[in-house]
């Protein structure tokens, strides 16, 4: 099985500055080292050069994203700001939580064009699947502003690159970060062309937004699925979403290619999400996700890298993944799951099920609007 992997170096050159963490530094706030800084990023670069597995993985060389192919998503005026604040030495900021400095319109445009990079290698047949480990990251970004360290809205933007100039008629977004994918969601809000799926943290990031009541509007109605967990869940509880409800959904809508916004800061022990997810957790969703996309679209899955701000874990949940979409085992071995996997409470608990019980209610919405459409 053929896996593409996309990177360039000039995603670490993204400069975020110093803040103290996600906030910004001053008053009684040091400052010391952004949130989204390239650590952990850079960190599964390594892991997959020392280990050689790198070369058994199909490289896929990023291209800028054009003017034309950001407008899909973002407005004009979104655009021509990102464009000045970047050519300004001091840099800007692109909304909440959005810092960057001088040239980064040019990165954020490389990550987004590395996403449609790997979609077109999927869909050319060069590659089975693909991860594109690209910063900044994306999926919060909506039309008109950045937020929470995302400049542009990059599986958004490859998702309409599918639909406008290779043909698709129907896409599947697969967001397993922890933070809502907030700008996923409103890029196709009312487009029954994508069916889009967020499972995250319960009200972690943005504040109020991912309710599992945001089901889409006019023609999207049905297509929008989110799924809040409560703080804490760990693997017995993401398993269970994926059985009953995104697997169930994926096959009422038949997709002809799956995105998978992929952030690993639901794993256990990152600073900026409180769930307990494991290398071997995400090794599982993976092979759910495989066995779904077999079915329905010929394998076709592209992943795109959002959070994730443990820099000692990331690495570790992102060759999991590779070694499941490639087939191939590295001979890393994760000294983390010992550790993580046995934590308390990692099976599914009571409240978790209400939770999960309230998003498999949703499905026979989709299945309503997909029946009242017809299949396109």
């Amino acid at each position: 099985m053929k896996t593409g992997f996309v990177w360039h170096e000039t995603f670490m050159w993204h400069d975020t500055g110093n803040f103290a963490g996600p906030l910004p530094a001053g008053g009684w706030l040091q400052p010391g080292q952004h949130s989204e800084n390239p650590e952990t990023k850079r960190r599964l670069k390594n892991l997959l050069d020392a280990s050689g597995f790198i070369e058994k993985l199909v490289a896929i060389a990023p291209r800028p994203a054009s003017d034309e192919e950001l407008l899909r998503v973002h407005t004009p005026e979104y655009l021509a700001k990102i464009k000045r604040l970047s050519a300004d030495p001091r840099g800007g900021d692109a909304g909440l939580f959005t810092p960057f400095g001088a040239g980064s319109f040019e990165i954020a445009a490389l990550s987004a064009g590395g996403v449609i990079s790997a979609v077109d290698a999927v869909l050319d047949g060069k590659v089975e699947n693909a991860y594109a480990l690209v910063r900044p990251p994306g999926h919060h970004a909506e039309p008109d502003q950045g937020m929470g360290f995302c400049i542009f809205s990059n599986a958004a933007i490859a998702g309409r690159h599918a639909l406008a100039r290779r043909g698709l008629r129907r896409i599947a977004f697969v967001d397993w970060d922890v933070h809502h994918g907030n700008g996923t969601q409103k890029a196709f809000w009312t487009d029954p062309a994508a069916l889009t799926i967020s499972i995250h943290q319960d009200n972690n990031f943005p504040p109020d937004s991912g309710h599992v009541t945001e089901i889409g509007g006019s023609a999207g109605e049905g297509y929008n699925i989110n799924i809040p967990l409560p703080p804490g869940s760990g693997v017995g509880a993401y398993e269970a979403v994926y059985d009953r409800v995104v697997i169930p959904a994926l096959r009422a809508f038949r997709p002809e290619l799956i995105v998978v916004p992929s952030g690993f800061d639901a794993g256990a022990h990152d600073p900026l999400g409180r769930m307990m997810m494991t290398g071997e957790g995400y090794r599982s969703l993976t092979a759910k996700l495989m066995t779904a996309a077999e079915e329905l679209c010929n394998g076709r899955i592209v992943m795109c890298h959002e959070g994730g701000y443990n820099a000692p874990t990331v690495p570790f949940y992102g060759i999991a993944v590779l070694e499941e979409l490639s087939g191939i085992k590295s001979g890393i071995v994760d000294p983390f799951q010992a550790l993580l996997g046995p934590l308390g409470q990692q099976a599914l608990q009571p409240h978790q099920d209400t939770a999960i019980r309230r998003a498999e209610a949703l499905l026979a919405g989709l299945q309503g609007a997909i029946a009242g459409r017809g299949r396109p």
